[in-house]
């Protein structure tokens, strides 16, 4: 199994990330991508990556610091973009959920990392929450440009069909266990664009909703996928681990 979103920089993981790394190899995890949600988040994580062979990390600013995003902050997204360990851009995109106030801000953090996306040839890590019309214009403005992950996908049919006509991998969370309109969703995604992630330390799925996630419970969102497709668990953690390789270049 590969865990392609995580949180490894979580404060809720503070002082465990070796006992938390070492539960998910012993639950057959090979490969995690920690993703950075700001500049000193960033760097946390591509610190990580260059700390163990199986952990790999992004570079962006999550849509809840689109506020605080300028020139200077993106020009350092794409300088720990270039750095090994990097395989992505984001965690960036759109959040709507709690109200538009910042709606401006994140259009425009989100714009300046697909522009990064199409000029560095990288892929982009794209959360997207209540928001699925603004999401999906932008996935049909950079279409053949710029490539990315729906990760913990949260939208609706119609997003799903957009960001998959565009060529998008979508990636399964926690969510596929007691979310029924993800479940239903499952099933419409080809084989070669299908990712599972935890999202941890968030988002935990059944059977342990309510307590902090982590990576090696990525085995219980593979096994609700693989129920939901009507395929085997060990195909399905073979393939999105083979999909996860291939969509981060590892």
């Amino acid at each position: 199994m590969f865990d392609s979103h995580l949180h490894l920089t979580a404060g809720r993981f503070h002082g465990e990330v070796e006992d938390i790394l070492a539960r998910a190899r012993a639950a057959g995890v090979c490969g995690l991508v920690t993703c950075g949600s700001d500049l000193e988040d960033s760097r946390a994580a591509l610190g990580l990556a260059a700390e163990h062979e199986d952990v790999w990390a992004t570079a962006g600013i999550h849509p809840h610091g689109a506020a605080w995003a300028h020139d200077d902050a993106w020009a350092g997204v794409e300088h720990l973009a270039a750095k090994r360990g990097a395989v992505a851009l984001g965690e960036t995109g759109l959040d709507y959920h709690y109200g538009s106030a910042e709606r401006d801000y994140q259009l425009r953090n989100f714009e300046a990392h697909l522009d990064m996306a199409a000029r560095l040839k990288l892929p982009v890590v794209v959360h997207s929450r209540s928001a699925d019309g603004d999401t999906a214009g932008f996935i049909r403005q950079f279409r053949g440009r710029a490539s990315g992950v729906m990760h913990c996908f949260a939208g609706g049919p119609d997003l799903l069909r957009v960001a998959l006509d565009a060529g998008w991998m979508i990636s399964f969370s926690g969510l596929v266990t007691f979310v029924p309109e993800i479940a239903g969703l499952v099933a419409r995604v080809p084989e070669d664009r299908l990712l599972i992630e935890t999202d941890s330390p968030y988002l935990a799925p059944v059977p342990r909703r309510g307590r902090r996630n982590e990576p090696s419970h990525v085995q219980w969102t593979c096994a609700a996928v693989a129920d939901l497709r009507n395929e085997a668990v060990g195909d399905v953690a073979a393939l999105t681990a083979a999909n996860a390789r291939r969509f981060f270049g590892l």
